[in-house]
């Protein structure tokens, strides 16, 4: 499939504005001495951690103890691409691991896909399951071309690898950018590559854990541990206080695990503070909500409830015991001015 014809680019990282949020904050904004090499570690770690996860057949799939938990992840992500693709769109999606995504993409009809992760063998596991080599499922021939890249895409400037496919018309980052808060330089870079990759009117999406909940959990428990018999979540004693001054919103990390799943380090995300940042670089909310919010709202419509029954996500419960508790939501009408992005977002819901 041809290329569609390309325009200007709407934002560059020259012209981006800085703002710090406060001296000391989780790194701050430079990439040397000890600091960067201590993030580089991390980065390293969550890499070799995805790398190292093997496929799955559909057989182990079904009997993963979060099963209904990884399909309610995949029916709120294709609830996010329904919404805000469209036939032909050109793609560009960040931390894209094996290419778990690549199906909904091709039911929204796009044009033209990139997908960008720093694990080297998730890219490798992406590119057998686009070419529908794998052992796991029918051979799948996708519609779109495909560009797969082994980057960092908080670290490097993706303009330089990306000139000739830019801009893309949708940008996703699922369950991944909060790996880019650990410091205030890869957090900015984050959201530079969207800006500057993304054409004027674009849009992003993604979903990342609701900081708010970690932290209240936190808060609530004894020590400095919590969680169930399937994930935990565990803070060091640098924060037994519990306390997170506004101050210093980057480098807050924590460790993750979560059953036949996640096991490695992830950084808190204040959405209010991402908000504010993601402005900086053009970027305009038009959808926050918590996947409680979320999935209790969708589920209102029928195309989406039947998706919902389709992917057995809620087991053999029925849609209307879904919890309604969910935070307090922010959403507003797409007014996106010309030349700005606009973003929706997801939270991810206390487990």
């Amino acid at each position: 499939m041809n290329k569609r014809p390309r325009d200007e680019p709407s934002s560059s990282f020259a012209s981006a504005p800085k703002r710090h949020f406060g001296a000391g904050g989780g790194g701050g904004g430079g990439y040397g001495g000890q600091g960067y090499s201590e993030e580089r570690s991390s980065a390293r770690r969550v890499a070799d951690h995805y790398s190292a996860r093997s496929n799955q057949t559909l057989e182990e799939r079904e009997n993963s103890p979060i099963i209904h938990l990884k399909k309610l992840n995949n029916w709120i992500k294709s609830v996010l691409i329904q919404l805000y693709a469209h036939p032909g769109d050109c793609v560009l999606d960040l931390a894209c691991g094996k290419g778990g995504d690549l199906i909904k993409w091709d039911k929204a009809r796009v044009g033209y896909y990139v997908g960008v992760d720093i694990a080297e063998g998730s890219i490798k596991d992406c590119m057998t399951r686009y070419n529908g080599d794998t052992d796991q499922q029918r051979r799948k021939k996708f519609s779109f071309p495909a560009r797969l890249i082994c980057a960092d895409c908080y670290e490097a400037r993706l303009d330089e690898h990306l000139y000739e496919d830019a801009p893309f018309d949708i940008c996703s980052c699922q369950f991944a950018l909060h790996y880019s808060w650990s410091t205030e330089a890869r957090a900015r870079q984050a959201l530079a590559n969207v800006s500057a990759l993304l054409r004027p009117g674009g849009i992003f999406i993604g979903t990342m854990p609701d900081a708010n909940v970690i932290i209240k959990r936190l808060r609530e428990t004894d020590g400095m541990e919590f969680g169930n018999s399937v994930y935990w979540i565990s803070f060091g004693e640098e924060y037994a206080e519990k306390k997170f001054p506004a101050s210093r919103p980057f480098g807050i990390k924590y460790k993750f695990h979560l059953e036949d799943a996640v096991d490695c380090p992830e950084w808190v995300v204040p959405f209010h503070l991402f908000k504010l940042l993601a402005e900086e670089y053009d970027l305009e909310l038009v959808l926050m909500k918590n996947f409680h919010g979320f999935v209790h709202e969708y589920l209102q419509k029928p195309e989406f409830a039947e998706l919902m029954r389709r992917l057995g996500a809620l087991g053999d419960a029925r849609p209307t015991a879904l919890p309604t508790d969910g935070k307090q939501c922010k959403q507003r009408k797409d007014v996106s001015h010309r030349g700005r992005h606009r973003y929706s977002w997801s939270i991810k819901a206390e487990m």
